[in-house]
């Protein structure tokens, strides 16, 4: 696709050269320039004074190795990566994440989404990602404490509450938090809310282990509004069964819907009569056990060693919550074609541009990811307002807020796609009103 605006083909032209090969960042950048093209038509004077093209260049890619040793005693390296990409409105602030797909590119498209995300939560942080290529699955405790040990001596150098406070994300959970929290304090010899997500007993907040998932079925329940709905009665598929899948599904079943099918990246869960949520949880939060263990206390279920069809499912809702462009135009026009009202996404990035498109032009409501799945950096925030407080509100007080959050950043994206005349289109409100909190903010500061 070509862009109206000639600024933005070359300025795209040159980040794909620049950053060779990171089909996921160039793939995030296009999204978000082509929703943005009819704020630049109105105000010129973010090309004139360089904003988009440093909005999509990090401030700062920090990239290390991270050496430890295994239970046999054998020396392992991994590599490290933090991407502070945008520091405008606040520290950075986005998620670690351990899986053998991290590289360069996955985290500075999830830095870069980050931004805008973390501009829509109307809290006071800017983006950055991290991670590793190291994989927490089939490791023991002894091993992911000595790697996470080794890889926060060199992050804590770049890191700080003020500065940088990172949190978790696919592969980094409580036990990471933990580990990498613990070797902090170690190393700078003082207690603070450097990292988020941390356990009750020493700075974490309630309502953030659920908050992704809670966060992304009340963006969810705003968007029914529209069509004079809601999730009662409705059956849902959730894909993953990660935290942010499992608090979908809790949510979900809260609010009256039918979760029926549930996945890993072996395969799904089919429960025609609704997900057994606690086994999920035993399953995968207890035991970090496989999907397919499910049929073993429900025989009756169907399991299909094939995660990637379970969008052939007839369901009303759909909630992609597992990993990057996970739901492509096929699995798209299958929804559509059962019968599916309403797609969110948990997962950063989980539908492909086609898949996206196929939605919005078949007037299917679509939750982009950077609005729809924010609620868990927008509870982190809080995280960080309750460590410098050094107090803690219950899980209401903090539920309700998220809520408040999650409705707010649904009518601004919807607003904001309405006033650039393309309502309805939440992947383009999201986009413009993330774009322009930050873009202003950085005429503020100057080039800088």
């Amino acid at each position: 696709m070509c862009f109206r605006l000639p600024y933005l083909n070359e300025l795209m032209q040159r980040l794909t050269e620049r950053n060779r090969g990171e089909t996921e960042f160039h793939q995030a950048v296009r999204e978000v320039l082509e929703s943005i093209e009819p704020v630049l038509e109105k105000h010129p004077e973010y090309i004139e004074k360089g904003v988009v093209e440093r909005m999509v260049e990090p401030e700062r890619i920090i990239k290390f190795r991270v050496p430890w040793v295994d239970d046999a005693g054998f020396v392992r390296v991994n590599r490290g990566f933090r991407v502070q990409f945008s520091s405008a409105i606040g520290p950075y602030k986005g998620g670690l994440r351990f899986h053998p797909s991290v590289y360069e590119g996955i985290v500075k498209f999830l830095g870069f989404e980050q931004i805008f995300k973390n501009s829509l939560t109307g809290l006071p942080i800017g983006g950055a990602k991290g991670g590793s290529d190291f994989d927490p699955k089939g490791k023991s405790d002894g091993e992911v404490m000595r790697f996470c040990q080794s890889f926060m001596t060199e992050l804590s150098k770049h890191i700080g509450s003020n500065t940088d406070i990172p949190a978790g994300d696919i592969g980094v959970g409580a036990r990471e938090i933990g580990f990498m929290f613990g070797q902090y304090k170690r190393i700078r010899n003082g207690f603070t809310g450097v990292l988020t997500g941390k356990g009750l007993n020493y700075g974490g907040s309630l309502v953030r282990t659920e908050a992704t998932g809670y966060g992304l079925c009340y963006f969810t329940e705003e968007m029914l509004k529209e069509k004079g709905t809601d999730f009662n009665g409705k059956t849902v598929v959730i894909s993953g069964s990660g935290n942010v899948a499992i608090y979908a599904a809790e949510k979900a079943s809260q609010l009256g819907a039918t979760v029926v099918a549930m996945s890993d990246s072996d395969g799904y869960i089919y429960h025609k009569s609704g997900i057994d949520l606690e086994l999920i949880k035993k399953i995968k939060e207890q035991r970090r056990g496989r999907i397919y263990e499910y049929r073993d206390i429900h025989p009756e279920a169907e399991y299909v060693a094939d995660c990637s069809r379970i969008w052939e499912i007839r369901c009303d809702i759909a909630l992609p919550c597992a990993t990057q462009n996970e739901l492509d135009k096929k699995s798209a026009e299958l929804l559509i074609k059962n019968g599916c009202i309403a797609v969110a996404e948990g997962a950063n990035m989980p539908s492909t541009p086609e898949a996206v498109e196929c939605f919005l032009s078949n007037g299917i409501l679509f939750g982009p990811a950077k609005a729809a799945n924010a609620g868990g950096v927008a509870t982190s925030a809080l995280e960080m307002t309750q460590n410098s407080m050094r107090y803690s509100w219950d899980f209401d007080k903090v539920d309700a807020m998220l809520k408040d959050i999650m409705v707010n950043i649904y009518r601004s994206s919807s607003e904001a796609a309405e006033e650039y005349g393309m309502k309805g289109n939440l992947v383009a409100g999201a986009n413009i009103a993330g774009f322009i909190k930050v873009a202003d903010t950085m005429l503020s500061h100057g080039v800088v």
